[in-house]
């Protein structure tokens, strides 16, 4: 059933990596779909001339070179509120006046699925300066401080792990709900699915697959990773390099597995594979969970990788290996049990925010995914 009557909803992400956009898009998709007017923005966009580009390439940039420097940055602003608090305000200075351009009149309510975004759009709420609801979806399991923004009406939380973390920053109204996955996403419907789209990615037919992923710019230890795994021989490393063709040629040449770059079919290359090994704890674990495929977490970036693995590995979502050693047993062991995933009955994201909106409830199917 469809809303009575459009309302407008205003969704802002960050083209930072593929996860905060991933949700954004899938929520948009959701609300328009239920009859909504929805749309998604660019935070980078809404900052001056040039520090949108600058802050998204030295990024990149500092996961590529140096990731131990972005751990360092996030553990820091963690353990000094008044410094997370000083980004905060930085940032939403930089941003208030096209921010409150873009929501303008006609928004019925404004969702952020990017921390900075979060505390943008939560300033001008507390200030009287957006007179509509602001929620923030939570896009990884793990919850920084930037995350959570005096302000904001409503967090979206995708497990109570994640919900209490989000409380111990300060969040005061916090709900659960299903993750922002689209529904390309599946379990594979027989063997001879997956016997087709390995073919058609030349994947070996015979042999346990571990898909490695290290999002859309293929940063981490995704070499050496795709190295122990074809020593502990239990699986044929599959590597997603994404953007990185340096990766992509240096795998090439050493013939560890099978590289990919960048693939548009995901969905499809997830339900070939029998596990997914991944770095960071984002959108791809999520998918990988909807998709009935076991997921584990090995030599994760410092900073939101480790916090994420940690969080996966507490609700018992995905096993987070730390030792070398153990990599072949865990791996077959992952292989050998039914996919981890959400253990309870939660409402999807575009419901409870449509309710935020002031729109009549969804009558979409709340869904129950066991384990």
């Amino acid at each position: 059933m469809r809303s009575s009557q459009p309302r407008r909803i205003t969704v802002v992400s960050a083209s930072v990596g593929a996860g905060h956009d991933g949700a954004a898009r899938e929520l948009v998709r959701r609300l328009k779909a239920a009859g909504f007017e929805a749309e998604s923005h660019d935070f980078l966009d809404l900052l001056p001339p040039g520090c949108g580009r600058l802050l998204r390439a030295s990024y990149a940039l500092e996961l590529k070179v140096a990731p131990w420097a972005w751990g360092w940055l996030l553990g820091g602003l963690e353990k000094n509120r008044s410094s997370s608090g000083m980004v905060g305000s930085l940032f939403a200075k930089a941003a208030a006046r096209r921010t409150r351009k873009l929501v303008g009149s006609g928004t019925d309510a404004v969702v952020s699925t990017y921390p900075l975004a979060s505390q943008v759009l939560g300033r001008l709420r507390r200030r009287g300066e957006l007179d509509v609801p602001v929620s923030t979806f939570l896009t990884d399991m793990s919850v920084h401080p930037l995350w959570v923004a005096e302000g904001v009406d409503l967090h979206l939380a995708l497990d109570p792990v994640a919900a209490a973390q989000a409380a111990r920053h300060g969040a005061k109204d916090i709900e659960i709900c299903q993750p922002l996955v689209g529904p390309a996403f599946r379990p594979a419907r027989s063997a001879a699915e997956v016997t087709r789209e390995r073919e058609r990615f030349g994947l070996p037919a015979d042999r346990p697959v571990a898909l490695i992923t290290a999002g859309s710019w293929g940063v981490g230890e995704v070499e050496q990773t795709a190295r122990e795994i074809a020593a502990a021989g239990v699986a044929v490393p599959v590597t997603v390099c994404g953007h990185n063709a340096v990766l992509r040629e240096r795998l090439t040449a050493a013939g560890t597995g099978v590289a990919l770059g960048w693939v548009e079919d995901m969905p499809a290359l997830i339900r070939a594979s029998d596990v997914v090994v991944q770095n960071a704890g984002g959108l791809t674990s999520l998918e990988a969970m909807a998709s009935g495929v076991p997921v584990v977490s090995y030599r994760c970036l410092p900073g939101h990788g480790v916090t994420n693995a940690a969080a996966l590995d507490e609700a018992g979502l995905a096993v987070w290996i730390r030792d070398e050693k153990k990599l072949g047993a865990q791996l077959t062991e992952a292989m050998s049990e039914p996919a981890r995933s959400w253990r309870r009955t939660a409402p999807g994201a575009d419901r409870v925010i449509a309710e935020l909106a002031g729109a009549d409830a969804l009558a979409a199917p709340v869904l129950e995914v066991a384990s």
